[in-house]
């Protein structure tokens, strides 16, 4: 009984640690502004009418059992960094990387994403 609770326990440790793996930095390059909601950014893939560029954001994550969820965490991850630099908006500029290891039989993707913490000005 010890060895299937230990066989299951293993695996499920393994992917609450992955799911903890995103991480991100920020290069202020523009006027900082105070901390928003992470509610608050908006995603942007082409340019708005009128922004002001705050600062490049890079955020890489293995946290996905795919892909496209490793992006998804690597964009939320994005507007955090986003967000601590007060910007409103986030301008996606590219999916850097790839690359997939194996934790223990399973597969894991890491992402890589950048994009521009920008302030869209109302019109």
């Amino acid at each position: 009984m010890k060895l299937s609770r230990a066989i299951f326990v293993a695996p499920l440790a393994a992917a609450l640690v992955v799911a903890a793996c995103a991480s991100g930095s920020a290069i202020v390059i523009g006027t900082k502004r105070p901390p928003i909601a992470l509610e608050q950014v908006k995603l942007y893939l082409e340019p708005p009418a009128s922004f002001e560029v705050i600062g490049l954001v890079t955020a890489s994550s293995d946290a996905g059992w795919s892909e496209q969820g490793s992006v998804d965490y690597a964009v939320e991850e994005l507007k955090k960094q986003a967000a601590a630099l007060g910007a409103n908006g986030l301008l996606l500029s590219s999916a850097v990387g790839s690359e997939t290891t194996m934790v223990g039989k399973i597969p894991v993707t890491a992402k890589t994403v950048q994009g521009k913490a920008i302030f869209v000005k109302e019109q």
